[in-house]
């Protein structure tokens, strides 16, 4: 995973909601892929959260999870956001794709606002040096 995300140009985080809540494993994960301090790792990285679950779409596990790869280092974008109900038999067919125009629409804005957002970010490793002020302390680069 950590190769994963150091070759790529950013992140984007899909979370389900349970219990108003992220799912743990995926904030395991981010807390695993936070321990990479090599170059391309999340720290500085360019990222996105996304979620498709209950009637609310994920808007509360949205929030939780953000604090997460803020803390990392990660530069998150914020808006446009994107919450799907995913309990519409409209929106998913039988194998769990999207098949709802309006939502892939939804998802292509967001999809196009986070491409052009990540090519208006000038280095931002050159920004955005310590996750933290234990990262200075104990002079984690």
């Amino acid at each position: 995973m950590k190769t994963a995300v150091r070759e790529a140009d950013a992140v984007m985080f899909a979370t389900p909601e349970y219990n108003w809540g992220t799912s743990g494993v995926l904030k395991n994960a981010i807390d695993w892929a936070s321990r990479d301090r090599e170059q391309g790792g999340l720290m500085g990285k360019p990222a996105t959260i996304i979620g498709a679950g209950n009637r609310a779409g994920t808007a509360r596990a949205q929030m939780q999870l953000l604090e997460t790869p803020c803390e990392t280092g990660s530069i998150v974008m914020i808006k446009p956001g994107l919450q799907i109900s995913a309990f519409s038999p409209m929106r998913f067919d039988s194998d769990g794709n999207l098949v709802d125009d309006d939502i892939q629409g939804l998802l292509k804005k967001h999809l196009d606002a986070f491409a052009e957002w990540i090519t208006q970010l000038a280095l931002p490793r050159d920004f955005v040096k310590h996750a933290c002020e234990m990262d200075v302390l104990w002079k984690v680069d």
